[in-house]
């Protein structure tokens, strides 16, 4: 079943879902990255938000040394 763009947000909030304009906006939103480097990382680590998470996170740690 789609999902509901009604809903603000994804509506499974343990895996990111490109194929969902609104879930795309959110997690890029949220992470502070555009949805080309958000749909590369999805392509590297998976959906699963934890893996991504750890991704960007990682991201973080490494521009602010």
């Amino acid at each position: 079943m789609a999902d509901d763009p009604s809903i603000r947000g994804p509506q499974d909030r343990t895996r990111v879902n490109m194929e969902q304009d609104h879930e795309a906006r959110y997690w890029s939103q949220k992470w502070g990255v555009s949805q080309d480097e958000l749909r590369s990382a999805v392509k590297q680590v998976g959906p699963m938000v934890s893996d991504l998470e750890r991704h960007f996170g990682s991201r973080q740690s490494s521009r602010s040394n």
